[in-house]
């Protein structure tokens, strides 16, 4: 006899409600936090500390200050005007949030029994191609030729390992709450349409994150939780498990950047692995306090407002959107730019609420996406 699924512990009613608009507030919050210094090889942690000395600006208790000088300025992604505390009018436009609104685009037209090929399926009727970039501009050109999964992640891509299906995964995540492992099912399937290997592996371990992050009692737990979904010898885990000791011998913030930048030398600055070690020091030193998470995630360079963005999302989730400090959520106006067809302008309120009916349904195909389609990538291999 097979024993029946046990449903996972996961908060009910307005709670749920409020973590889910959470996890959507701090990942907008958290992009915007990182976006104007999103070019990691310019700004380094050091640079970045400096320009927020310069603004008398630390600690960093919100939005990025005006550039202090025009040096600064002009080493500043141009949307920058947009993304700096006063000048916040809701979200700029981001690949960091168009993913996650076409991940909620997916689950509502195929469900959660998609299959890998409707992801790029929709990825060519919603998303414009000049959205895109390295590994999903690769998938997305591969799929235009008329390729199938997964030779879409392998052929001219040599960014299969970078931040890209990592931050695709927050949607799987949302709606899986208490679930890790569902969530990271789904996020697998969604990141084998551009990625292999570690790039998989951050994408599942996102999603398991964020997914725990709903039930767990500390920051540390959920992302214990989350290793458990990936291969423990891949690099990614060992990089994460190596950041938690860190954490837990006592090393500062500062040092334990400094040594895990020593120890990822050389993969570049939007591969996932020192990216998820970024991630990881945020969180664990910024211990649920949500502007101390963003902060120092942020803080830390690398892909800033990717990482900014999953961190917010996970500190979200955890204090819930009635918990977040007004001078993050307010600015964002309860509305969102994006490229994806048919969303610009949405609400935030109104995406949190049709993840919320998602997070809440239960059927024959919401457990493990087993539904139909779900076999059209056939099999991938990880590599550790």
């Amino acid at each position: 006899m097979t024993p029946a699924r046990t449903e996972p512990d996961v908060p009910a009613g307005p709670d749920l409600a409020d973590r889910v608009h959470g996890g959507w507030l701090g990942r907008i919050a958290g992009n915007m936090l990182g976006k104007p210094v999103e070019q990691g090889e310019v700004w380094t942690r050091d640079r970045i500390d400096r320009y927020l000395r310069r603004a008398a600006a630390l600690p960093l208790t919100d939005y990025l200050p005006e550039p202090a000088t025009d040096d600064d300025a002009r080493a500043l992604r141009p949307e920058w005007r947009a993304c700096v505390r006063g000048r916040v009018h809701g979200s700029c436009r981001d690949d960091d949030i168009d993913y996650s609104i076409l991940g909620l685009d997916l689950l509502e037209t195929h469900g959660f029994g998609f299959g890998t090929e409707q992801v790029g399926d929709l990825w060519l009727r919603r998303l414009p191609y000049l959205q895109t970039f390295t590994a999903e501009r690769a998938a997305y050109r591969n799929l235009a030729a008329g390729l199938r999964p997964p030779v879409t992640a392998t052929y001219g891509n040599p960014y299969q390992e970078w931040i890209g299906a990592l931050i695709r995964a927050d949607v799987h995540g949302w709606t899986s709450p208490g679930d890790p492992r569902r969530a990271a099912a789904l996020a697998r399937r969604d990141a084998v349409l551009s990625h292999t290997g570690n790039g998989v592996h951050g994408a599942m371990w996102a999603a398991a994150l964020i997914a725990a992050a709903f039930t767990a009692p500390t920051v540390r737990d959920a992302i214990d939780t989350a290793l458990a979904v990936v291969p423990a010898g891949c690099r990614l885990a060992r990089t994460v498990r190596r950041t938690a000791s860190l954490h837990e011998a006592g090393l500062s913030w500062e040092e334990t950047l400094a040594t895990l930048a020593e120890e990822t030398a050389g993969l570049g600055w939007i591969h996932v692995v020192p990216n998820a070690a970024v991630l990881t020091a945020g969180l664990l030193h910024g211990d649920g306090d949500f502007t101390r998470t963003l902060a120092l995630t942020v803080r830390g360079g690398l892909d800033t407002d990717s990482n900014g963005a999953t961190a917010g999302s996970v500190a979200g989730v955890m204090t819930g959107a009635r918990a977040i400090p007004p001078q993050w959520r307010d600015p964002l106006e309860d509305t969102v730019r994006s490229a994806v067809f048919g969303f610009d302008g949405v609400r935030i309120s109104e995406l949190a609420s049709r993840t919320l009916r998602l997070a809440t349904a239960r059927g024959a195909d919401a457990g493990t996406g087993a539904g139909p389609g779900a076999a059209a990538a056939g099999p991938v291999t990880l590599r550790a």
